[in-house]
């Protein structure tokens, strides 16, 4: 198991049974899903943090279907070479990549923390052997310098935060959208397209950069795959309902994936 600090006074956390304490009397309940709630109430910017219901369903009905299989294989490749011991997944959603590298790294103990706690029980129905937590990114309930892995996919982070929890030599693995990912199926929810954000925009001191590509490859998909593609995304919202209607009906020709993968190493 990972080892977890206290939301509130950032002291140790132990387990005992069904809940977790540390030694100031601060105590959280396992959920009978199997997740464990440190995410506190003064620290949450709405009453259901995280994606919607909504999103998240069509996000696991497109993960599920394997089209983002070659994404997860290069994650798993990344991360397994350095064979890590510890592991958390920042923003795991429901757990899709966090489960796949479950399979890769069988003797790693591994952590998904997600802001939406209703992600999280999605997550908690693929597999048991993962310690499941509903969290901010912002405040990882983790140790000082106590991961030998970190991954965040489509996830907000905070490099002070990284920093902190990843043992000298560990790495951080960042992946996100090369600004041609999915510009076809852009083009025609938009007018015009707005830059894709740098991955990173200024890399801090105490980690450097060991490994950066692009992964790309081709999507094919069906009328029901569109709809889950664009309902797990924000283009679900920011997009008219009309244009994507018209894509789902018409389907879509030269959509291809690009993602950008950056391989970090803490000095």
């Amino acid at each position: 198991m990972l080892e977890l600090i206290c939301p509130l006074c950032h002291k140790s956390l132990q387990p005992d049974a069904h809940h977790w304490g540390c030694i100031n009397n601060h105590g959280y309940d396992r959920a009978r899903q199997g997740y464990l709630n440190l995410h506190l109430v003064q620290h949450k910017k709405s009453r259901q943090p995280g994606d919607t219901p909504t999103m998240l369903a069509c996000r696991q009905a497109f993960l599920n279907a394997g089209h983002y299989q070659p994404v997860s294989d290069r994650i798993g490749e990344l991360l397994g070479t350095a064979q890590p011991a510890a592991l958390l997944d920042m923003g795991c959603g429901e757990g899709y990549y966090t489960a796949q590298l479950k399979q890769a790294l069988v003797n790693c103990a591994i952590g998904g923390l997600d802001i939406s706690k209703d992600a999280i029980i999605k997550a908690c129905r693929r597999t048991r052997d993962i310690q499941w937590l509903v969290g901010s990114t912002a405040r990882l309930p983790v140790p000082n310098a106590s991961l030998d892995s970190a991954l965040c996919v489509f996830s907000p982070w905070t490099w002070e935060e990284c920093l902190r929890c990843l043992k000298p030599g560990g790495q951080l693995l960042l992946v996100g959208p090369h600004p041609d990912h999915l510009m076809s199926l852009r083009e025609q929810l938009y007018e015009s397209i707005h830059p894709t954000p740098e991955l990173i925009k200024a890399l801090p001191e105490g980690l450097n950069i060991v490994n950066d590509q692009t992964l790309r490859y081709a999507l094919d998909l069906t009328p029901a795959d569109l709809a889950n593609l664009i309902g797990m995304t924000p283009h679900g919202f920011r997009s008219s309902p009309e244009r994507q209607r018209a894509v789902i009906e018409t389907g879509l020709t030269g959509l291809e994936v690009a993602m950008r993968l950056v391989l970090l190493q803490r000095c």
